[in-house]
């Protein structure tokens, strides 16, 4: 693995995390998996540890525009530290293939909601405009 590609995938990582609000994950797993070669596991790993300083760096800038409702962030946050420790004992009892299963149909169902979601979001607009 080259340094290069890794600096380009934080860079990358970075841009839609600020863009889009996506924990890193949604690229990092796929391109740590499919370029890098890593294990589902290692990859999932490898990206909750390395979207800490995305996250805290677009946290902090999106509440320097009031973007951030603190304590729903706070009540989030706390409640997914006891799934996070869960799902980490999970994955590592089922097989390899279940875990990679399981991202895909996740990201299936992420993109297939945000494809209605903004599907119904402009036939609300062309409603409004008279199209």
């Amino acid at each position: 693995m080259t340094v290069g590609l890794l600096i380009a995938l934080g860079l990358l990582a970075g841009v839609v995390a600020g863009f889009f609000g996506v924990g890193g994950g949604v690229l990092f797993v796929p391109a740590l998996t499919l370029v890098v070669g890593m294990g589902v596991v290692e990859a999932e790993a490898t990206s909750l540890l390395a979207i800490i300083p995305v996250a805290a760096v677009g946290a902090l800038n999106q509440r320097r525009y009031g973007n951030v409702a603190e304590r729903d962030a706070v009540v989030l946050g706390l409640l997914a530290i006891p799934g996070a420790l869960a799902g980490v004992v999970l994955v590592n009892v089922v097989p390899e293939h279940v875990a990679r299963i399981g991202f895909v149909l996740l990201t299936l169902f992420v993109a297939w909601r945000l494809a209605l979601s903004g599907l119904a979001e402009r036939a609300e607009i062309n409603a409004g405009s008279g199209r």
